[in-house]
């Protein structure tokens, strides 16, 4: 009878299994013969890990063409990008970089590159329409142009074929962009047509329809020489990792204005000019242009002193001061670095020019070429902006003996030309651009002496950027050593003489870009009412340059 009923047991145990639809496990069962309690029949059956299927790597490998009207810089700058390969043919590339419609919608993305069109540096025209350069294009130029050959490298002229269309016969000469500079230079006249970021100190930047490249005000917008490229998708967007792609090849954020100027004095009737019309009225006319440099430099030869005496425009003895007053002129012009090289700092003795020191200190003006003694003196002015590092170092040749510094007093640095070569080098291996500033000897002639010649070739060969007279009353010539810009002198910035070449002068306006030195753009002005600077007219430039060109000799290396 017990053997019947345990039997029955399990056959009630299998209909209710069926009943519920599950499927009895060996293992349902412990060895112990206890039933499993529902709870743990659910855990054992419904909560077994569900397996993660393989991922499926669906991305298509990164791979882009390059038009061959592309420009160099845009091109090394995606051709170092880490995510994608360079294909050698359109057919196939995920992404083709080339010149967009500049009259549409601009791809995405995009970027805007900059052109310029530029001369030979001795080159007197200063600008050019925008209908002129098409007229030369088509070998159609007439007037100013006539007989101008226009130069550019392989993609440049690329690029404007597809803008402008074909050029004339003959009228448009494309080679390699390493041989592009001499071949103008060797060619004149000539233009030339280069992408911003490959400017060189070398050339002339034109004006074009007005605009400069180098103008702080630029726009794009309304240049004519600004050209959209794109990235095109070939590939599902989505599916391939996009390239790096920079928006312009001129970025405000890496570009910086120096503007060397020459001899400020503000004395005798200068002065006397300033007490009847105003402390600002020498930089009426030229000041806004001098505050918009980054950094703008002074060369101002005179210490301010509070028993300075009444300015009176002819005085018999060549010992000078400024009243304090006329500090604020050097306020409004924006002066952000004083040289200290001129040979009137201790006209009125050691103590009006530490006082000096002090008022420039306290302006947040720093100064450099002199100091409150000879260690102080002998540091260079080491600036950064926009991450362009320029150095300022310079010194005085002329003397007086007088206005040397010591190791116990102010004054202007005496140089030593070896230890300015050594400073050179030691900026350079700091990664600071030296711009080396003299107060050399004095000459009334656009030519140098041989001693400047000798002293300033020195320093360029040594390896500063940039050399410049700051000495100079009158005007002088320049030249280039390699892509070294010389400067002999550049005449009086706020000084009373109206001799007729003494009231001409330059204001140079020198571009830095990315760590580079690009070139300069040089300003011209002429004095009036002995204290006024204004624009040259149109023609009083072209007369000037071609005097001053005419003097300089472009062949020192």
């Amino acid at each position: 009878m017990q053997k019947i009923l345990i039997n029955n047991k399990l056959l009630f145990l299998l209909f209710i299994a069926m009943l519920s639809g599950c499927t009895l496990q060996p293992t349902a069962f412990p060895t112990d013969n206890t039933i499993p309690t529902p709870a743990q029949s659910f855990t054992s059956v419904n909560l077994l890990p569900t397996p993660t299927p393989p991922a499926v790597d669906t991305a298509v490998p990164c791979s882009m063409w390059i038009s061959p009207r592309v420009p160099n810089g845009l091109q090394e700058t995606l051709e170092k990008g880490e995510n994608c390969t360079i294909a050698s043919e359109k057919a196939g590339a995920a992404y083709v970089i080339d010149l967009a419609d500049q009259s549409g919608e601009a791809p995405e993305p995009s970027t805007t590159w900059i052109y310029a069109l530029v001369a030979p540096f001795p080159t007197l025209v200063d600008e050019i329409a925008l209908e002129q350069i098409m007229q030369i294009w088509k070998g159609e130029a007439t007037g100013l142009f006539s007989g101008f050959s226009l130069w550019m490298d392989e993609s440049t002229y690329l690029v404007f074929v597809s803008s402008w269309g074909n050029p004339g016969e003959e009228a448009v000469h494309h080679i390699a962009s390493a041989a592009l500079l001499e071949a103008a230079w060797n060619n004149t006249p000539s233009l030339a047509i280069v992408p911003f970021d490959e400017l060189t100190p070398k050339w002339k930047v034109l004006k074009v329809d007005g605009i400069s490249p180098y103008d702080s005000s630029f726009d794009a917008g309304s240049y004519p020489l600004a050209l959209r490229f794109g990235l095109f998708v070939q590939t599902e967007p989505g599916f391939v990792e996009m390239p790096q792609f920079p928006l312009t090849n001129r970025d405000p954020s890496k570009m910086t204005t120096v503007m060397l100027t020459g001899t400020t004095a503000l004395v005798r009737t200068t002065a006397a000019r300033m007490e009847v019309k105003g402390v600002n009225y020498p930089a009426e006319i030229i000041g806004q242009t001098l505050r918009e440099a980054d950094i703008l430099h002074i060369s101002n030869e005179v210490s301010f002193n509070e028993q300075c005496p009444p300015a009176i425009p002819v005085r018999s003895e060549m010992r000078f001061c400024s009243n304090p007053t006329y500090f604020e002129l050097l306020q409004l012009i924006g002066t952000d670095v004083i040289e200290l090289t001129g040979n009137h700092l201790r006209d009125w003795g050691p103590e009006a020019l530490l006082d000096t020191l002090e008022m420039y200190q306290n302006e947040g003006m720093q100064y450099y070429g002199g100091g409150r003694n000879l260690n102080e003196a002998m540091q260079p002015l080491r600036l950064e902006h926009h991450g362009n590092r320029i150095a300022f170092i310079g010194c005085n040749v002329a003397g007086p003996e007088i206005d040397w510094s010591t190791e116990s007093s102010p004054g202007a640095l005496k140089c030593d030309m070896q230890w300015m070569k050594d400073q050179i080098q030691l900026l350079l291996s700091e990664g600071y651009l030296p711009i080396v500033t003299f107060q050399h000897y004095e000459v009334e002639d656009y030519r140098p002496t041989s001693a400047q010649r000798v002293d300033m070739l020195d320093m360029a060969s040594a390896g500063a950027v940039i050399v410049s007279g700051s000495q100079s009353h009158f005007p002088q010539a320049m030249t280039f050593v390699g892509d070294v810009f010389v400067h002999y002198g550049l005449g009086n910035l706020f000084f009373d003489q109206m001799m007729p070449g003494n009231r001409d002068a330059f204001l140079d306006r020198h571009i830095f870009y990315n760590g580079s030195y690009l070139g300069v753009d040089l300003l011209t002005t002429k004095m009036t009412d002995y204290a006024q600077p204004r624009w040259m007219t149109p023609d009083e430039r072209i007369t000037f340059l071609d005097t001053v060109f005419s003097a300089s000799n472009w062949s020192e290396e």
